[in-house]
């Protein structure tokens, strides 16, 4: 609060009312001249600044106003007070911190302002802010502190992760490095479900007491060692969420071994009243130069690397990976941008021949998606298809890959008229088949096209097949009678559940490329086995499938056939068509359209 107070030229002739007032006013004050020196003082300034009351106050005459209330400690403070007594300023209010000459400190706050009748003279008045500063402090404490752990909380935290990246940006001094330990209790929600929420925050002030313990033994190590001193700032951030931080850090070396005392150390049973608890965390764990990071960028680093710890098993710790997050970036980016690529015309269809392994004739091509990406170039759908299926948006995306399809195996139709068409096949998620009205979409695409439906294969991998029931094996069997043929993409690597063969309307058998690659040598050459002889276990599985499919009525197709010794094995063992490098990569259109023309045959 500002509080002005008229002092008159003190003389002879002035009514000595005014000067006993001056002199018994509560709020300590001083006439301080043009040149800084005490001019008066009334015994509240005596006994404020420890000189004695009144006695004291006529001690103060002719000293430096501005060393007795430190007005000259910072350059700004002592610009607007010499101001103030050239009269090139109005007022100048500031607060400073006084000693006793007993050694105790006050909070001050200081006002000078010129005396309106008195040109050569300014008034200095000071206020005990003392009390003021420490329920301010407390309600600080307060507010920056966990009243269940006592710990420092998020915003102390980020205030002193804030201050240690902009101390490290202007000092030279210490490491110029900066580690954080972020944990997450394991299963700590159950333990608040079950026992209550008094039992969860005893436990929660349980794990403080052991971090802090972790800590302080740290920074005794670091001391000890030579290092920097000082114990990491333990933070709870919300929840079952702790940090402990650790400025002017040494190394990954360093965090890393305060991990493991973390793990460690919660690890312990805990005995809370009766109740005697595990308990286990997973923490993420980043160590990096300061400048080269900001408090943004250190907590994305810790969350992501903590979310890994939770899902390579949990009740462990690890080492945030640039290569690891980058990777989870290229993901969060492509699924972020997946839907509207659709809308965009990103992706496009390449397709690979399927050809009769007893003439090499084209009877068919699967159709291959590619995203066009305007970012990261040309992607294979083993970069993007899992997570369309994860979001939802392979719904979309089939739908097109679909119509897509069907439109082109058309157009060959048309433009090759003197040949058997070829049919198309495209391949099916379990997602397409649940959040979709699949059967009406295949239908609707076929009379859009004019495609006919014994020319449309679709392909579904084993474990998806095998695991069908209910409405997935409704719709297949549907689509089955309807006349669209359906086959077991990559058979033999996933259930291979041959009983359930007959009950599923297949008609198509795609044995996975692992079977043939150990076609790859003659009978008397170095083989693919262990033992550097050709794989026998493999041609007599192939051969029991092809025969068991042709039993059931089923035709077979080998993937990854890359060598004419394969293709002649395969041959040999009754397989049917046969797809991989050998024939053909995949291609645009227009070359599947080449090859068609170049390779006619009598239309069957």
């Amino acid at each position: 609060m500002d509080v002005s107070v008229r002092v008159p030229v003190l003389s002879s002739s002035d009514d000595t009312r005014s000067p006993a007032a001056f002199a018994a006013a509560p709020l300590a004050m001083a006439v301080v001249d043009r040149e800084g020196l005490v001019v008066s003082a009334n015994a509240a300034m005596g006994t404020l600044l420890g000189a004695g009351g009144a006695s004291g106050a006529e001690a103060l005459v002719g000293r430096v106003a501005a060393e007795l209330v430190d007005l000259a400690s910072d350059n700004r403070t002592w610009h607007a007070y010499r101001e103030v007594l050239r009269g090139r300023q109005a007022r100048l209010r500031c607060t400073r911190r006084l000693k006793h000459p007993d050694g105790t400190s006050l909070w001050v706050q200081v006002s000078v302002a010129p005396l309106p009748e008195e040109e050569r003279a300014v008034l200095v008045s000071v206020t005990d802010i003392s009390g003021q500063r420490q329920l301010q402090a407390r309600l600080h404490h307060l507010q920056m502190h966990d009243p269940v752990t006592r710990l420092p909380n998020r915003a102390l935290f980020f205030e002193r992760l804030a201050a240690a990246l902009e101390r490290d940006a202007y000092e030279e001094s210490g490491t110029g490095r900066i580690g954080l330990v972020y944990l997450d209790l394991d299963g700590f929600k159950a333990v608040n479900d079950t026992l209550g929420h008094r039992v969860g925050d005893r436990l929660l002030a349980a794990v403080a007491e052991r971090l802090t313990r972790c800590a302080d033994e740290a920074g005794h190590c670091r001391t000890a060692g030579g290092a920097a001193a000082g114990a990491p700032l333990v933070a709870r951030l919300g929840g079952d969420e702790f940090a402990l931080l650790v400025e002017d850090s040494t190394g990954t070396e360093q965090l890393a071994d305060l991990a493991e005392s973390v793990l460690g150390a919660l690890q312990a049973p805990f005995d809370l009243a009766g109740q005697r608890l595990t308990l286990s965390a997973s923490i993420g764990v980043v160590e990096r130069q300061s400048a080269s990071t900001t408090a943004t960028g250190l907590m994305q680093a810790a969350d992501t690397t903590l979310y890994w710890a939770k899902a390579d098993g949990k009740a462990r710790w690890t080492l945030f990976d640039p290569e690891r997050n980058a990777h989870r970036m290229t993901r969060q980016a492509l699924s972020s941008t997946l839907r509207s690529a659709i809308g965009r015309g990103e992706f496009k269809l390449d397709y690979q021949p399927l050809v009769r392994m007893v003439n090499g004739e084209v009877r068919g091509v699967e159709a291959l998606v590619r995203w066009h990406h305007p970012q990261f170039g040309l992607l294979a759908p083993n970069r993007f298809i899992s997570l369309a299926e994860e979001d939802g948006s392979i719904v979309q995306l089939g739908r097109w890959i679909l119509a897509t399809a069907c439109r082109q195996a058309r157009r060959w139709q048309i433009d090759h008229p003197d040949r058997a068409p070829i049919f198309v096949s495209v391949n099916v998620a379990v997602r397409q088949v649940w959040d979709s009205d699949l059967v009406a979409d295949v239908a609707e695409i076929l009379a859009e096209t004019g495609l006919a439906p014994h020319l449309l294969q679709l392909e579904l991998t084993e474990s998806a097949l095998m695991g069908s029931a209910g409405r997935p094996l409704q719709a297949l069997r549907a689509l089955s009678d309807m006349g669209v043929r359906i086959a077991i993409d990559d058979f033999g690597t996933g259930y291979s559940n041959l009983a359930y063969l007959s009950r599923l309307p297949v008609s198509v058998l795609k044995l996975d490329g692992a079977f043939v690659r150990g076609f790859q040598y003659e009978d008397s050459a170095e083989g693919a086995g262990d033992d550097g002889q050709p794989n026998a276990a493999d041609e007599i599985i192939v051969e029991a499938l092809v025969q068991l499919a042709h039993r059931l009525g089923l035709s077979v197709t080998a993937e990854g056939v890359e060598t004419d010794t394969q293709a002649s094995r395969l041959r040999r063992l009754g397989c049917d068509t046969g797809q991989g490098w050998l024939y053909s990569r995949a291609v645009s259109p227009e070359r599947i359209a080449e090859m068609l023309g170049a390779a006619a045959c009598p239309q069957a």
